[in-house]
């Protein structure tokens, strides 16, 4: 079922989010949101959370995430059409028909987005195999446990270009749809195809609601670029997303900075540590629309706690690339900037990332470079200043 994106965002904005949660569960006014016992997991004490301003709901518990009808599918059981149905019902619209073209474009996602999560398993299966030892090795290198290695859902591909093939082919998948979403290219010396991804670690990159939709992998051995993410799709384009960006949504309602780093790596090694709204570009400079998709996560300026910072923090590290990566943010930055959408910066001490940081000296020096983040205004004051001297 397809249908215009501007009806089901009239659909969300009919009928709020707590309106259709309430019939469900007994929600308690906290703030600006409401708050409840999860009704998707056993719990004592409320860490589910809806707030109407943002149409959604969010469980910090069981992380369960969604909208009106989102929920609707998961708490009554009905389908994606069902759920539009029953939901438009309530509020008198008409559900549009569907034409063919939409239909085709709607099938052509929901598949593509199937086959990905499939092979975000595949990866996930290989890193467990003994070529994968070599994956599991630089992890554990790196200091993460088989609970965050799960939790982030990392993998490796194998070396063999044509291991990922034969597995999705006998599960029905095209060479053409395998090709769509970038995960193999066509040979030079032949008719056939090869892996994009080989004999490297694979973070699997998720959308906004979470579904994974592209990947960034690491060489381990060999030749070729150190680092190297999925091409642009039709369910991707990099340089509009954020890794970790779907759980960054959490950070806000726990009054946690939003932070920027440079790596994939960086971004786990932070959330490991607690700080579940770091971001990471994904193998470019932070574009304009990376920061406008960090700010759509803010609370509305007459919503903000007066005691909390809510600006989001730009991590670079303390070298020469990372002074001229804050450059080029700043004169990205400066058109979009508004009351409610700034930023402030922080430098990493020279030689060091997030990562390495906080496994030499631990969360507290991390907590110190966070603490010392300059407000925009006050980077581009020094700036101006040193180019007078």
């Amino acid at each position: 079922m397809s249908l215009p994106p501007s009806f089901l965002e009239e659909l969300r904005n009919r009928l709020p989010v707590s309106e259709v949660v309430g019939k469900h569960v007994r929600l308690v006014k906290a703030g600006r949101e409401y708050k409840a016992c999860c009704p998707f997991h056993h719990e004592k004490s409320p860490s589910f959370y809806v707030n109407d301003d943002k149409q959604f709901y969010h469980c910090f518990g069981c992380g369960a995430h969604g909208d009106v009808i989102t929920f609707a599918m998961r708490q009554i059981g009905l389908t994606f059409p069902e759920a539009v149905e029953n939901l438009a019902a309530q509020t008198g619209l008409a559900v549009p028909k569907s034409t063919p073209r939409e239909r085709e474009i709607y099938d052509r996602h929901k598949s593509a987005a199937q086959l990905l999560e499939r092979v975000t398993k595949f990866f996930q299966q290989q890193l467990s195999t003994p070529q994968g030892q070599i994956g599991r090795d630089y992890f554990y290198r790196r200091g993460l446990t088989d609970d965050a290695i799960e939790r982030f859902r990392l993998g490796f591909a194998p070396q063999d270009g044509q291991a990922l093939i034969s597995a999705l082919k006998t599960e029905g998948f095209s060479e053409a749809a395998i090709a769509e979403v970038g995960l193999i290219r066509k040979s030079e010396n032949s008719d056939g195809y090869y892996g994009f991804f080989r004999n490297r670690v694979i973070f699997p990159v998720g959308d906004k609601r979470g579904n994974i939709v592209a990947f960034g992998a690491r060489l381990l051995a060999g030749e070729g670029p150190k680092y190297v993410n999925s091409p642009d799709h039709e369910l991707f384009h990099k340089g509009k997303l954020l890794y970790g960006l779907s759980r960054a949504r959490g950070a806000i309602q726990q009054y946690q900075p939003l932070i920027v780093v440079e790596g994939y790596m960086d971004v786990i090694a932070a959330v490991e540590a607690g700080y579940i709204g770091a971001v990471a570009p994904l193998g470019t400079a932070l574009t304009e629309d990376q920061m406008l998709a960090l700010w759509k996560l803010l609370p509305r300026l007459e919503d903000r706690t007066p005691t909390h910072d809510y600006t989001p923090i730009l991590c670079f590290d303390g070298d020469t690339a990372g002074q001229r990566a804050a450059e080029r943010a700043i004169d990205r930055a400066l058109p979009l900037i508004t009351p409610a959408q700034t930023l402030r910066i922080a430098f990493m001490p020279p030689g060091e990332d997030p990562d390495s940081l906080l496994q030499r000296s631990g969360k507290l020096a991390l907590q110190n470079v966070l603490d010392q983040a300059k407000p925009l205004i006050d980077v581009i004051w020094e700036r101006a200043l040193l180019g007078r001297r």
